[in-house]
């Protein structure tokens, strides 16, 4: 897809007449799809794609549009060159936007970090033969994700990267399930097996009659993807300038040190082991990283090219929602194999759901428990726990009630395929939490 991408750039950005400037946005991917469901294929599939975002900028008015990319040269030209008479129509009766920002300085860069993975076939039968037995419920994709970008002052750049999500469910009765996934680069069928007999020891034990708790503070470990939500939620508006200057983000308490975070935890956008583009639609090149927390402290800010030109600050490569893409949270020191030892008795929760804000100057969230949340006495899981809401604030969840991160940590890929193959990322440990509050 690259040369069929530059060939394209270098037609499109030749067509510049007088103080234009043509930005090109490529999207593609070649992927395999499989979706399972009693651990029999259901359906599958394979889609090659690509799609190209025009943005022309002229007299401090911008326009833009996405054409769908076929190919077939004289086709996407024909395309292209009618979506350029179309943008600069547009731009005409546009007000000016003394905010439009494009990096001006050409940063050319070619990251290809493709990989032999399993084709779709092969995979689902690896899924299919380990999973027999079991009501085995989910989604598989797989193959390669690109990203380029081009305009007419000369510059270009090239992403690529193999990846794959195997995102499942273990599904027992009723509403008793075991939801997990395994995600990553290279394919490594051993550590599939081990996640997915992980899954097939927990719904042995939710399989056992629930138990109903009453609300009140529980000691709680936080699994990697129940920490992936709270984290996700935490993104929205959480580390954006302009989130943060408009005193709109829920970190706003952190901000002005009315309230703090454990010391433990540390959270980076570590683009450089994450599975997104190390460069954005308005050709900025990202940083390998960028510190959001440090120590229990706010860091940086994730900058916009259009929030760092109305607020003074320089652009590093955020998105224009300048939400985290590749979260990593750094490791803890507690063992994964001493967590139960060391949660003594409380609840073991695999995942939340339904999480929203229920006070969100001051970071407090809401949220319920599901699937796989399983009672623990003196560090021998008993029995599962029937659904429970919780509401806590950041600053006792990931703060003062913090105890321990732990040693090994789960990269999970986001499993949305709205439009395409998602390429947000987070690296995260479990966390082990003391009086975590369920309310109903």
């Amino acid at each position: 897809m690259q040369q069929q991408f530059e060939t394209l750039a270098d037609y499109v950005t030749s067509k510049a007449q007088g103080d234009e400037v043509i930005l090109l946005s490529f999207a593609g991917e070649e992927s395999d799809f499989v979706r399972f469901n009693h651990a029999k294929i259901r359906q599958s599939g394979s889609v090659l794609q690509s799609t190209l975002t025009l943005r022309l900028i002229v007299n401090q008015t911008q326009s833009l549009l996405q054409i769908p990319v076929t190919g077939v040269r004289d086709v996407d030209a024909q395309s292209c060159n009618q979506g350029l008479s179309l943008l600069r129509e547009q731009c005409q009766s546009l007000e000016t936007d003394p905010y439009i920002a494009f990096n001006e300085t050409v940063s050319s860069s070619n990251a290809d970090h493709c990989t032999q993975l399993p084709n779709g076939e092969d995979l689902a039968g690896v899924i299919c033969e380990h999973a027999d037995g079991h009501d085995f419920v989910g989604f598989a994709a797989s193959g390669d994700v690109f990203s380029g970008f081009a305009n007419s002052l000369g510059q270009r750049n090239w992403f690529s990267r193999s990846s794959f999500s195997i995102d499942w469910s273990l599904y027992h009765s009723a509403d008793k399930a075991v939801k997990s996934a395994y995600a990553g680069f290279e394919w490594d069928e051993a550590a599939f097996e081990k996640q997915l007999s992980s899954s097939t020891q927990q719904l042995e034990i939710i399989k056992r009659p629930s138990k109903t708790l009453n609300p009140g503070l529980y000691d709680v470990y936080l699994a990697p993807r129940a920490l992936d939500d709270i984290v996700s939620l935490l993104s929205w508006g959480g580390f954006g300038l302009r989130a943060h200057r408009t005193d709109a983000t829920p970190l706003i308490n952190l901000i002005n040190g009315e309230a703090t975070l454990n010391h433990q935890l540390s959270m980076t956008e570590n683009v450089a082991d994450g599975a997104s583009p190390n460069f954005n639609a308005l050709g900025y090149v990202r940083p390998k990283r960028v510190p959001l927390i440090e120590a229990g402290a706010y860091a940086q800010t994730l900058n916009s090219p259009r929030s760092a030109k109305e607020f003074d600050e320089q652009p590093n490569g955020a998105n224009e929602g300048e939400t985290p893409t590749s979260v990593d949270v750094a490791a803890g020191d507690l063992p994964q194999d001493r967590v139960l030892e060391q949660l003594g008795t409380g609840l073991y929760i695999n995942n939340l759901w339904y999480l929203n804000y229920s006070d969100r100057n001051t970071c407090r969230m809401t949220g319920m428990t599901r699937f796989a949340t399983l009672w623990v006495e003196d560090g021998v899981p008993i029995a599962p726990v029937n659904v429970m809401r919780f509401d806590e604030t950041v600053y006792r969840m990931l703060g003062t009630n913090l105890e321990a991160l732990t040693q090994e940590r789960e990269f999970i890929l986001a499993a949305d395929t709205y439009e395409s193959r998602s390429t947000s990322s987070k690296r995260l440990p479990g966390a082990l939490v003391r009086d975590f509050a369920l309310t109903l």
